[in-house]
């Protein structure tokens, strides 16, 4: 019985781990490859109808935090920057959990309110980064 164990565990190590180094390379990747200058994933929401969505300026927002410039990736995204940290918090959490039960304990511990809110503030705040008043427009990906 140890060793079905530990040879699943082994291979749920195995699989995390190369989750993490994906991760770890579209880092490096990204570190070397400038978004602003390389557009490598147009929004296809701004190239439709010229409004911003939740996410644009998520990918030079990441470039800036590689880069230890966190006021400019603030002013790309100011959302992605919080919600970055939670998503993090959780895929940790997340991949902890599998690797040491085999199961999933921590969705069940956060309520589907949390979830629903979190949609509501990622649209309210898609709509009123489009608004072109202050301070509103603030909230519009820019370089500072």
């Amino acid at each position: 019985m140890k060793q079905y164990i530990k040879k699943y565990w082994t291979l749920r190590a195995a699989i995390l781990l190369s989750i993490a180094v994906l991760f770890l390379l579209g880092a490096v990747y990204l570190y070397g490859h400038n978004p602003v200058e390389v557009p490598f994933i147009p929004c296809i929401f701004y190239k439709l109808t010229g409004l911003y969505c939740p996410g644009c300026g998520a990918g030079r927002a990441s470039y800036a935090i590689l880069h230890g410039q966190f006021y400019q990736a603030f002013r790309y995204n100011p959302l992605m920057i919080f919600v970055l940290f939670f998503l993090a918090l959780y895929f940790t959490a997340r991949g902890l959990d599998w690797l040491i039960t085999e199961g999933n304990h921590i969705d069940r511990h956060i309520p589907d309110k949390y979830l629903y809110w979190l949609l509501v503030v990622i649209l309210i705040y898609g709509i009123i980064r489009n608004i072109p008043c202050f301070p509103f427009y603030l909230l519009a990906p820019c370089q500072v």
